[in-house]
C-alpha cells in the first residue's frame, strides 16, 4: 500500500503539472466564465465599429463555453497600432481578436513603415465580406463625374494614414493611370473623413467599401450626392454593373500584376484575426464560431438592418490568400511599394 504522504504529493505534483501533461484544457473549458476582447483599429462610428459591434452581440454565443465579448476601439495609423500590438504584446491565448484594415496585414511587403509583423504569422478567424471598394467624387464640389476626370483634373480626398486604404487606393490609382488625387491624410477613422468630405474640406474618397456606403451613406448614392467613379476589387459588385472595374483599366501585364497585388486584399474585406501562437484547437473554435455566427438568423436579421453586407471567407481561406500575397514576386512587391508611398 502506498503511504498517504506519498499519495498526496503524487496528487500535489500532478495538480502543478501543466495542462498539456496533466490533462489539455479544452476550449469550452478555457472560455468558460471569461471575457473575450474584441478591438477594432478605428475610431467608433465607422463601418469597421459597426460590423465589429453587431459581430460582437452574436459571436459568444458561438464560442464554446459562450464568453461575454467586449468591443474596444484601439484607432491609430489606419489600424497599424493596433495589429502591432496584437502581434507584439496581446496575450497569445485566444481571450484578444481584433479587426484591422484589409490591406494592413500586407504593410510588410510593400514597404509601410512602422510596421513589426510578419502577416502570414497571425491566426486569421475569417472575413465578414468579400469586399468592393470604391473611388467617389462629393457631386456639390468635385466637377468630377467619371472616371476619366480624375486624369485631367485634380481632386482633393480624404485618408486616414499612409497604411490605410483610403491613402494606398488613391495612390496605386495616381501611379498606375495617372490620376490627380491629392490626398489629405490624418483623419482618424473614415467616418471623420466623410464628414470632411460633407463640409466641404475635401472634394472625394477613395478606398471606401461599398458595403461600408450602403450601410452607412445609401441616402447619398439615392440623392445623388456622390458619383462613384470606379471599382477597387478583382471582381464588379452586382449593384454597379456600369462603374468600371480597375482590373479591367489596366493595359499591361505588370499593371496586372501590381493591381492584382494590392486588390486581392479585397477578399478579406472585414478581417478578423488573432496573435500568433494561440493554441490550434482555440483557433479551431474561434473560426468555426465566427462562420456559425455568419449564418446566426439572429445576426443576419440583425445585420439587415444595420444594412451590412455578409458575404463570409472562412479563416483558412484567409490565411492561405495571406500566404499567397506574401509570396508575389519582389520586382513587382518593389514596384507597388513604390506606388504605395508616392515614389
Amino acid at each position: 500500500m502506498v503511504p498517504t504522504r506519498v499519495r498526496m504529493l503524487g496528487v500535489a505534483l500532478l495538480a502543478a503539472l501543466p495542462a498539456s501533461t496533466a490533462g489539455a484544457q479544452s476550449p469550452a473549458d478555457f472560455y468558460k466564465g471569461k471575457t473575450v476582447e474584441l478591438d477594432v483599429g478605428y475610431s467608433v462610428g465607422g463601418a469597421y465599429d459597426l460590423y465589429a459591434r453587431t459581430i460582437g452581440r452574436y459571436l459568444g454565443r458561438h464560442i464554446p463555453g459562450n464568453p461575454t465579448v467586449i468591443v474596444k476601439n484601439m484607432e491609430g495609423g489606419g489600424s497599424l497600432r493596433l495589429a502591432n500590438w496584437l502581434y507584439r504584446v496581446a496575450p497569445k491565448d485566444g481571450s484578444v481578436l481584433a479587426t484591422i484594415g484589409r490591406g494592413t496585414g500586407f504593410d510588410p511587403i510593400l514597404g509601410q513603415q512602422g510596421a513589426q509583423f510578419d502577416g502570414t504569422k497571425f491566426t486569421w478567424i475569417g472575413s465578414a465580406n468579400n469586399e468592393v471598394s470604391v473611388c467617389v467624387s462629393w457631386n456639390a464640389t468635385s466637377g468630377i463625374t467619371r472616371f476619366e476626370d480624375l486624369l485631367t483634373k485634380e481632386i482633393t480626398v480624404g485618408g486616414t494614414s499612409m497604411s490605410a486604404d483610403t491613402d494606398q487606393f488613391a495612390r496605386v490609382v495616381d501611379g498606375v493611370f495617372g490620376a490627380k488625387m491629392r490626398i489629405v491624410s490624418g483623419y482618424p477613422g473614415g467616418n471623420n473623413v466623410v464628414l470632411a468630405m460633407e463640409r466641404g474640406e475635401i472634394q472625394g474618397r477613395c478606398g471606401w467599401s461599398w458595403s461600408s456606403v450602403m450601410a452607412t451613406h445609401k441616402a447619398w448614392v439615392d440623392e445623388k450626392k456622390i458619383t462613384v467613379l470606379v471599382q477597387l476589387a478583382l471582381r464588379k459588385h452586382p449593384d454597379l454593373p456600369n462603374v468600371p472595374l480597375v482590373m479591367d483599366l489596366a493595359k499591361t501585364d505588370e499593371q496586372k500584376q501590381i493591381l492584382k497585388l494590392i486588390f486581392a486584399r479585397q477578399t478579406m474585406g472585414r478581417p478578423y484575426l488573432a496573435p500568433p501562437g494561440i493554441p490550434a484547437d482555440r483557433a479551431a473554435a474561434l473560426r468555426k464560431a465566427f462562420m456559425d455566427t455568419m449564418v446566426d438568423k439572429d445576426f443576419l436579421a440583425d445585420a439587415e438592418k444595420e444594412k451590412l453586407e455578409i458575404t463570409p471567407v472562412d479563416g483558412a481561406d484567409l490565411q492561405k490568400l495571406v500566404a499567397e500575397v506574401y509570396a508575389t514576386p519582389p520586382d513587382i512587391e518593389k514596384k507597388a511599394a513604390a506606388l504605395l508611398n508616392g515614389k
